[in-house]
């Protein structure tokens, strides 16, 4: 008898080590995710090179129309103005609506 129970318990063992991995990998992977969607910016502040960097999609140049809009119409007083920007549409709203503040 106690030669089955052995075998069985070292697979059980093996089995809990790889579980427990998984959830561990799994977890710092949570995390992660959570972090990258902590990322903020905020359109009346942030240089051309912040905007260019946090927001996806957008690259130097449109950065650099965001800061223009800015400077010649004052500051952003709603998110949704970022469509008043060539070349910024409602996917790139979208895809950075969680990255703005005002």
């Amino acid at each position: 008898m106690n030669l089955i129970r052995t075998p069985i318990s070292i697979i059980f063992a093996a089995l809990l080590m790889i579980c427990t991995s998984a959830l561990a990998v799994a977890d710092d992977m949570q995390t992660d995710n959570t972090q990258m969607a902590v990322v903020t910016v905020n359109l009346n502040s942030a240089s051309a090179t912040e905007l260019a960097e946090k927001l996806e999609g957008v690259g130097a140049a449109r950065a650099e129309l965001i800061v223009k809009y800015r400077e010649e119409k004052g500051p952003f007083t709603s998110i949704e103005q970022l469509l008043e920007i060539k070349g910024i549409g409602t996917a790139t709203l979208e895809k950075n609506r969680d990255r703005i503040q005002l």
